[in-house]
């Protein structure tokens, strides 16, 4: 099982694409992460040996940012515009989207299941019978 920056690799998968299950990492990261390790991106997870895998930990924590910590540091910046009262963090304070997309119509992803608003008018109680004399 090779395990880089604390996440198991599937052992079935090319290098190139195992590389990218871990948090902040893609393709174009993946690819520099095996130019630099010099390895074939064809080769399986499962056919690496110990050597390759303590090459690609080396490279990934010295280099890049990757899972818990660039999670924090994401998260903080989100917190700084929350605090700072700048649109983007009323933006993500109200759960809408941040990037001016239109509201009106779609966002349902960020903005959850519709929830229908009545008319607004209370419905009278009927009135009391009166009184037999």
């Amino acid at each position: 099982m090779a395990r880089v920056a604390g996440i198991d690799l599937p052992k079935a998968k090319r290098v190139d694409v195992a590389l990218r299950y871990i948090y902040g990492i893609g393709s174009v990261i993946s690819d520099q992460i095996i130019a630099e390790a010099q390895m074939d991106p064809s080769k399986r997870v499962k056919d690496l040996s110990e050597e390759e895998v303590n090459k690609l930990n080396t490279i990934i924590t010295k280099n890049f940012k990757v899972e818990g910590d660039l999670r924090r540091e994401i998260q903080a910046n989100i917190r700084r515009l929350m605090d700072i009262g700048s649109y983007r963090g009323y933006r993500h304070r109200r759960n809408l989207p941040v990037r001016g997309q239109r509201t009106k119509t779609n966002a349902r992803t960020r903005r959850g299941k519709r929830k229908t608003v009545g008319s607004g008018k209370v419905a009278k109680a009927a009135p009391a019978a009166a009184p037999k004399a």
